[in-house]
């Protein structure tokens, strides 16, 4: 590392040119080559999947995308009037005549009866492109959009139009940014509160600006050749400007430190990367291993998911410790501010001693460790108590704002056909017989009489009759409970008895299977994925501090942050607290995947502040024997730099709720709620109160466990502080090698 920094410093105007080129390049290609984006949630094997495979193979002719024109009126006649349907009919021949577009089906014909209301006030056609959603153009759907306003505006307010459907949400996806300017603005704001200098803050933002944009792009391309889900991009830009920032952060701080102590800008960049780069580079690996663990899960919307962002975390680690050195060597003693400069010109250099609010704050936790200690866990439980009502399941275009046309489509469909209108289910089957055949005629009045269905379509066979699918409406909305329940009694129930003395092997797809599928194997592999990511991070803890307490606190502290963090989400998005205020749209359930990334990127996360607090209070211990007095000094020296750290991050996460996205605004909030959790109230409170408690047990390890570990250095050896400290266990006769942080 001190070799990599030194280069870095000796040669700042090459290594600030090629991360520019790296920018450049894979902006340009990204730009050249476009977004290949897939928000495929099937998973291989799973009934709905089969379903889709059938239902592909035997009907290849249903076309691309299927979106939906809704319109509503409370004129006299309703849109059977003469004026509406005149309207209307032009307006959908516009649309058919539109560039993508395969089909569009009329409620003004023979066979439309079906998509009118039955109050007359609503009614609906089908707009059908020639490709598939991940095919469509967004300028394509935009054109459909804007006729169909034209046609509400031309109506003079006696009509209400709206439209639904995958194409359509590409014309209200939301840009991050507004959300990224935000955040950005407040972390300067805290950098410069912090440092007293202008040039120094900017130094962590442009540090981490010119990373997550190599990243952006690159995601974009990455798309091309994987599965990349939508929001992967803005996924990816919330987690590198949150940890980019603060892996500047910890960089400079130490940078200036040294500047203060008298050293030279040169060798004080160089010793900043040798010494907190390292952690850094620990700190970022842990959090690239803990996204690349969601491969283990198999699942290929995950995989492009975990690549993308580790993608992210490794260009800001490199950028800490490459290009933030030749930032500072070209930024020299302005690191400091003015005052600092004119002090240590005045004073020399002088040793830094926690004073303030820290040190009071470090001082009272030691007087006071139980009583701090419950009021943390009492936080923690009652955040996370939500959490036990926590229901997986996949929000839809009802979950978005209500001045979304997607939304008022939705909104209007439920209103006039019923609710489950908007996720019909689709029951498929091979057909190999006349038995085949005849089950398949009555299936209508068995699937009419299950409960929580509302309508049942006539059979649809392939034209080689070898494959039938029917569709069936259930009574209440795709993520409604009842919906799921629903297919649940119909794979389990229902259909096994129709199938009775027949070939046929009716298989449930639709929207609420699917999802339901997804969220099914999600859960079912959450465990092992769960174990894995907490049992590294205490592998990794263990070699690092050399104890077992530590690390079993941080899986303990890890696994608390996750369900408090969890309970504000439930309460947010699946309760509805505020949801609307918030402009995140209407309640519903929690995205599946949420549980795997969040697990993923809060164990790194609270990596950097665990690594960052601990080993300080490690090299105390190791030079004293004291545990109070380590705990005191460790808290008293870091907590500042851990807060405003936090800050950052949290006003990162939170701003991305500004990007009207529902999934990048939970993962925003739930980040946020994480970060200001582990921080504020384990980090800076439980640990060091429950490190009181346990005194010396802190650092216990047995010696054979002792001797049989490897020795990890998170710190190069030059750095290292050696200590002779009487009675500590597994060192009684050799010096101890302090591999903590020198933050002295």
């Amino acid at each position: 590392m001190a070799a990599l920094a030194r280069w870095c410093v000796r040669h700042r105007l090459v290594a600030v040119l090629i991360w520019l080129l790296a920018l450049g390049s894979t902006a340009a290609a990204a730009a050249a080559a476009g977004s290949a984006y897939s928000n495929d949630y099937e998973v291989p094997g799973t009934e709905s999947q089969r379903a889709s495979q059938l239902l592909e193979d035997g009907f290849p002719d249903l076309g691309g995308d299927a979106n939906t024109v809704v319109w509503h009126t409370g004129k006299d006649g309703g849109v059977r009037s003469a004026a509406v349907e005149r309207t209307m009919t032009a307006t959908l021949d516009k649309i058919a005549e539109l560039p993508g577009v395969a089909s569009v089906t009329s409620p003004y014909t023979d066979r439309g009866d079906d998509r009118i209301s039955e109050d007359s006030r609503t009614a609906y056609a089908t707009v059908t492109f020639r490709e598939q959603l991940d095919s469509v153009e967004p300028g394509q759907a935009r054109a459909v959009v804007q006729a169909a306003e034209d046609a509400e505006t031309a109506a003079a307010g006696e009509l209400d139009v709206a439209l639904g459907g995958g194409a359509v949400g590409l014309t209200e996806a939301k840009s991050a940014k507004t959300a990224e300017i935000v955040g950005v603005a407040v972390a300067a704001v805290v950098l410069f509160l912090a440092f007293g200098s202008l040039a120094a803050a900017a130094l962590p933002i442009a540090t981490a600006v010119v990373s997550v944009g190599t990243a952006y792009a690159g995601t974009v391309l990455l798309g091309h050749v994987m599965t990349v889900a939508d929001f992967a991009p803005m996924l990816g830009t919330l987690i590198g400007l949150g940890v980019g920032i603060d892996y500047a952060l910890f960089i400079v701080t130490r940078h200036r430190k040294a500047l203060k102590r008298g050293l030279p800008v040169a060798e004080a960049a160089e010793r900043a990367v040798a010494t907190t780069g390292r952690a850094v580079v620990f700190a970022g690996a842990t959090v690239c291993i803990a996204l690349l663990g969601m491969l283990i899960l198999r699942l290929s919307f995950l995989n492009g998911v975990a690549i993308a962002a580790s993608l992210t975390v490794a260009l800001t680690v490199a950028a800490s410790v490459t290009l933030l050195p030749a930032f500072l060597a070209f930024l020299g003693p302005r690191a400091l501010s003015r005052r600092e400069r004119r002090r240590l010109a005045e004073r020399g250099p002088e040793p830094e001693v926690p004073t303030g609010l820290a040190a009071r704050w470090s001082a009272f936790v030691e007087r006071h460790p139980k009583a701090l200690g419950a009021l943390a866990v009492l936080v923690i439980a009652v955040l996370a108590l939500p959490t036990l009502f926590l229901r997986l399941g996949t929000s839809d275009q009802g979950n978005n704002p209500a001045t979304a046309t997607t939304r008022q489509a939705y909104d209007l469909l439920a209103d006039g056909f019923g609710p489950g209108v908007n996720g019909p289910l689709t029951l498929v089957t091979d057909v190999r017989g006349a038995a085949d055949r005849l089950a398949l005629d009555t299936l209508d009045t068995t699937l009419g009489s299950t409960p929580g269905v509302a309508t049942v379509s006539p059979v649809t066979y392939a034209e080689d009759g070898t494959t039938a699918f029917v569709t069936v409406v259930p009574d209440s909305a795709p993520q409604s409970k009842a919906t799921s329940d629903l297919v649940d009694r119909l794979r389990d129930d229902v259909l096994p008895r129709a199938e009775a003395g027949t070939s046929l092997d009716l298989r449930v797809g639709g929207v609420t299977a699917g999802y339901d599928d997804f969220a099914e194997i999600i859960v079912g592999k959450l465990p092992l994925f769960v174990g894995v990511v907490i049992g590294l991070g205490c592998v990794l803890l263990l070699l690092a501090f050399r104890s077992v307490g530590i690390p079993l606190k941080a899986a303990v502290m890890n696994v608390a942050a996750v369900a408090a963090a969890f309970g504000v989400v439930v309460a947010i998005f699946q309760w509805g607290w505020g949801s609307e205020l918030l402009g995140l749209g209407r309640a519903g359930p929690v995205e599946p995947f949420l549980p795997v990334i969040m697990v993923s990127v809060l164990f790194g996360l609270s990596m950097d502040y665990q690594v960052f607090l601990v080993s300080r209070m490690y090299e105390e211990w190791l030079e004293t024997g004291d545990n109070r007095v380590a705990v005191r000094v460790g808290l008293a020296e870091t907590s500042r730099v851990i807060n405003s750290a936090a800050v950052i991050m949290i006003s990162v996460f939170l701003a991305f709720v500004l990007s009207g996205d529902r999934v990048i605004a939970m993962f925003g909030i739930a980040l946020a709620a994480a970060v200001a959790l582990d921080a504020f109230v384990l980090r800076t409170l439980l640990v060091p109160a429950l490190m009181h408690l346990l005194g010396g047990a802190n650092w216990w390890l047995p010696r054979c466990v002792d001797r049989w570990l490897p020795r990890l250095s998170i710190e190069v050896p030059e750095s290292r502080t050696r200590a002779k400290i009487p009675g500590h266990r597994g060192h009684d006769e050799d010096e101890v090698t302090y591999a903590g942080l020198d933050h002295r």
